[in-house]
């Protein structure tokens, strides 16, 4: 809808998505099956904008119709390789301007890229709802928050953040990537006492950043940036086996001290190196944006629930931030950025991790394929430390078990134990 200087207009946006998306649909990662991992990511007030929300929703209703007629559901079949936008993650880039506007049922405008100038105005809960309803249907487009992104950006005096990887964990300056690397936290849980390993966790988190820091300058990268973070997995395993709900104010209290120990020690330890080796580069420029995202994670700390953590998990989260922004203000960080919290699809299966980074367990059973054709199914191996932690003999445990493998839920299983789910507060 923009003018081309020799006459004419641009044929938009979606037609080179189609292109770059039968280009990634070709390239297999690594060799193998898997498909080439590519993000693709829009501004609110793209002039496209509603074009790029409803794009997959109107190509799985291709397929939709094309399975109807006999082609195969599977996702490597004809019905899916003939229509587009199967090969990325689609996102929008959201304000908080757009937010207050969709809250307050206000209008919204899109804008032309080469002229500034106003090319249509929306109700903004419209095209809210058009997103709601898009991701509901077919998983796409997901959302990415600029505004507090940018809040949290530890380089902003170089540029902004303007987008991220293809799994978003990963939000940094245009033209970096990323190593990872993931502790598995529920290494660190001890199975007879219930009580997790503070320093063995702190310093496995020490060990981590050093030997990425190590590593980093020995690898081969498209371009010469580059960032190095690390992450953790199996938050979901290590609040089952506890007996805590994932959506509960002791899961988020976990999850937040946790993080802030791991993100805490990164930065600590990346001061630490930078004591020795200096900071890094771009560092001078950003020291006032750096030091500002520093104090503001140390702040959020105090905002953790004391009464849902143990005391002494919480007070590791405040130390390690004391210390990372004590020691960051005398030396500076040797790191940009630190810390990511990535799927850890391929690395969690290694690790032996029942769930992946911070995610809960996307079902309790799981169907393996065996190479030589055929299946079996495993429960997930948290369940029966979790049912003895929660009070349930060998019996009872063994029966609520084979409940699941059987109807692939927990609904109606035997064996309730109703006083222990009162004391947790889970009637």
């Amino acid at each position: 809808m923009e003018k081309l200087s020799g006459g004419g207009l641009s044929s938009g946006l979606i037609s080179f998505l189609e292109v770059l998306d039968r280009g990634a649909g070709a390239t297999k990662s690594g060799g193998t099956t898997r498909r080439a991992a590519k993000m693709c990511i829009l501004d609110v007030d793209h002039p496209e904008i509603e074009s790029f929300i409803n794009w997959k929703v109107r190509e799985e209703k291709k397929v939709a119709a094309m399975i109807a007629a006999g082609y195969s559901s599977d996702f490597n079949g004809d019905a899916y390789r003939t229509v587009a936008g199967q090969n990325s993650n689609n996102s929008i880039r959201v304000t908080d301007e757009f937010l207050e506007a969709v809250q307050k049922d206000g209008d919204w405008q899109t804008t032309f890229r080469t002229t500034g100038q106003v090319h249509k105005t929306y109700k903004a809960r419209d095209l809210w709802n058009q997103i709601s309803f898009a991701a509901w249907a077919c998983a796409d487009p997901g959302l990415q928050f600029d505004t507090t992104i940018n809040d949290w950006h530890t380089c902003a005096a170089t540029d902004r953040i303007n987008a991220s990887n293809p799994c978003s964990e990963y939000m940094f300056l245009d033209d970096t990537a990323c190593n990872l690397a993931s502790i598995n936290l529920l290494k660190f849980l001890d199975p007879t006492t219930g009580k997790f390993d503070i320093e063995g966790y702190r310093n496995a988190c020490r060990v981590s950043l050093t030997a990425q820091e190590i590593l980093v300058d020995y690898s081969s990268y498209p371009t010469e940036r580059i960032a190095k973070n690390m992450g953790y997995a199996n938050l979901g395993t290590l609040l089952m086996v506890q007996g805590i709900p994932y959506d509960s104010p002791e899961g988020r209290a976990w999850c937040g001290a946790l993080t802030a120990i791991m993100t805490g020690t990164a930065y600590k330890t990346s001061a630490e190196i930078a004591k020795e080796k200096g900071p890094f580069p771009g560092y001078a420029d950003n020291q006032v944006p750096f030091l500002r995202v520093m104090r503001k994670h140390r702040k959020a700390v105090d905002a953790i629930s004391k009464k849902h953590v143990p005391a002494d998990l919480f007070k590791a989260a405040q130390t390690s931030w004391d210390e990372a922004v004590a020691l960051g203000e005398k030396h500076g960080y040797r790191n940009a950025q630190a810390t990511v919290l990535a799927p850890t699809g391929t690395i969690g299966l290694l690790m032996d991790c029942d769930t992946t980074g911070i995610e809960p367990d996307f079902s309790l059973v799981k169907f393996k394929k065996l190479a030589g054709g055929g299946y079996f199914k495993i429960v997930n191996q948290s369940i029966p430390a979790a049912l003895k932690h929660l009070g349930y003999n060998e019996a009872e445990a063994g029966g609520i078990i084979e409940y699941a493998m059987g109807t692939l839920h927990l609904r109606g299983t035997p064996h309730v134990n109703v006083d222990s789910l009162k004391a947790r507060g889970l009637t």
